[in-house]
């Protein structure tokens, strides 16, 4: 889109990628603790638009909404990083479900049930449900660093995969850390296995995956907290 006089049309382009911003901000919420709203979001991701569009070189072989998407991600996580969204209380919350998980599964074998964890953790299941809505937003940093930026504004992906020269070693430990994800993915009750598929590889937001479900909003959120307690008790060893 370009004005009269042949320049791109900012106001245009920020328009057209309003809904890029939207779908992604809606998409963040499910790692986000409910203190943080959604327009809040949005505000910083169109932030990350703009820094976009300023930056965006048609030379660099990448698409402008590829390149778009990993900045709205990074705005969004620069700004959630500077307020430190996660209380003390919520993080010791999340270990304390990681660590009651890994205790159960050793003592039956398998992977426990949320009754089996409520009563390791000494509370009803009902309020087990209801802590795993209040400790969404733990996992953020360890999920999406590798769309995030770092200190020196460029991405995981610039950072490591275009790096022809990577230390074998660290990739050779890199595929070993994913074959492990995958398995322990595999090992999670399969309505979590569903949930996981449908938040990472179909980019569902938890609204659309609650009515795929016919679950509410918020049981959608508190399946998605316990997978990922899931999955980091599984892979605290790597």
């Amino acid at each position: 889109m370009y004005t009269a006089k042949g320049q791109l049309d900012r106001n245009a382009l920020i328009k057209q990628y309003q809904p890029l911003v939207r779908r992604l901000a809606h998409h963040m919420m499910a790692k986000l603790p409910p203190s943080v709203e959604v327009d809040d979001l949005i505000q910083v991701g169109l932030i990350g638009l703009a820094d976009a569009l300023t930056r965006f070189e048609s030379s660099q072989g990448v698409q402008f909404e590829t390149f778009a998407t990993q900045r709205i991600r990074g705005a969004m996580l620069d700004e959630l990083r500077e307020n430190d969204w996660m209380s003390r209380g919520s993080r010791k919350s999340q270990k304390d479900i990681e660590t009651a998980m890994r205790r159960v599964e050793h003592k039956l074998g398998r992977t426990p049930l949320e009754s089996e964890i409520a009563s390791e953790l000494g509370m009803s299941l009902t309020d087990y449900q209801s802590l795993l809505g209040k400790v969404r937003g733990t996992q953020l940093v360890y999920l999406e660093d590798m769309s995030g930026r770092n200190e020196d504004d460029d991405s995981y992906l610039d950072r490591h995969v275009a790096d022809s020269e990577a230390d074998p070693l660290n990739v050779l430990r890199d595929h070993k850390l994913r074959e492990a994800l995958v398995a322990a993915i595999k090992l999670l009750p399969e309505r979590e296995q569903y949930i996981m598929s449908m938040y990472y590889e179909q980019d569902m937001n938890l609204k659309e995956i609650a009515a795929v479900l016919d679950v509410t909003e918020s049981r959608i959120c508190q399946l998605h907290s316990q997978s990922i307690a899931r999955l980091r008790a599984k892979m605290r060893s790597h």
